[in-house]
């Protein structure tokens, strides 16, 4: 059956049949991931008043949470945890592109290498980078989880796990998600104590990265290291 005698709500699903994925609009691939709009609109008008609401951003539509998404009329719990996920996939898969092997030359090289992870958070994560003598990535790993307005780490466990890897560099990150760059005071001590305690052990502290939607702060690159 020709694509234009179909259900709104099928026509995206066809198109990507027929024609492929790259034909498809984001407002289509949308509503693939919805599956099916409500009685007063289908899945595609829906698609597009959903994005048309975050400027047509998929990274805004990933800040909103489930209850904004259901915010909208035909989203429900299901739904909006189908978009939800699909968005998280894409995040993860984003984040794995980035080549095991990486170089870190500058503090823009970490903060590529974290953005996909730290970006758009709701709640503060603190990650490390180690890497060995020719600032080659060794291993990249989270931390702490914590609250909206901090994430302590434990110093001890990030020297052992900079000691498993036998690392002699350490950058170390984590995020904003108020948005402002500026570096607390605990951010500062916390800096200073890592830095320290790494002098000790011959493994160098060698940036603090602080990460917010679309931009960083790094501690190197603004003389606070």
């Amino acid at each position: 059956m020709p694509i234009k005698f179909l259900a709104e709500d099928d026509r995206p699903r066809e198109k990507f049949l027929h024609k492929g994925k790259n034909s498809l609009s984001d407002s289509e691939l949308l509503a693939i991931i919805m599956g099916c709009g409500s009685k007063e609109e289908s899945a595609l008008e829906l698609g597009r008043k959903i994005l048309a609401s975050v400027d047509n951003n998929w990274h805004q539509l990933s800040l909103l949470s489930i209850k904004d998404l259901m915010k909208f009329k035909g989203i429900g719990e299901a739904k909006a945890i189908s978009i939800a996920t699909a968005l998280e996939i894409g995040r993860r898969r984003a984040g794995q592109e980035i080549p095991e092997k990486s170089t870190i030359g500058n503090s823009n090289d970490a903060y590529v290498l974290l953005k996909n992870q730290l970006s758009d958070l709701r709640t503060e994560e603190f990650w490390a980078i180690f890497l060995n003598n020719s600032n080659k990535v060794i291993h990249i790993s989270r931390l702490t989880q914590g609250g909206i307005s901090q994430s302590i780490v434990d110093v001890r466990i990030l020297f052992k796990k900079a000691l498993d890897h036998f690392s002699t560099g350490i950058i170390i990150a984590h995020n904003h998600p108020s948005g402002s760059l500026k570096a607390s005071r605990e951010d500062i001590n916390i800096t200073q104590k890592i830095k320290e305690a790494g002098k000790t052990l011959n493994i160098q502290l060698l940036d603090h990265i602080i990460i917010t939607q679309d931009s960083y702060f790094s501690f190197s690159d603004t003389g606070l290291l």
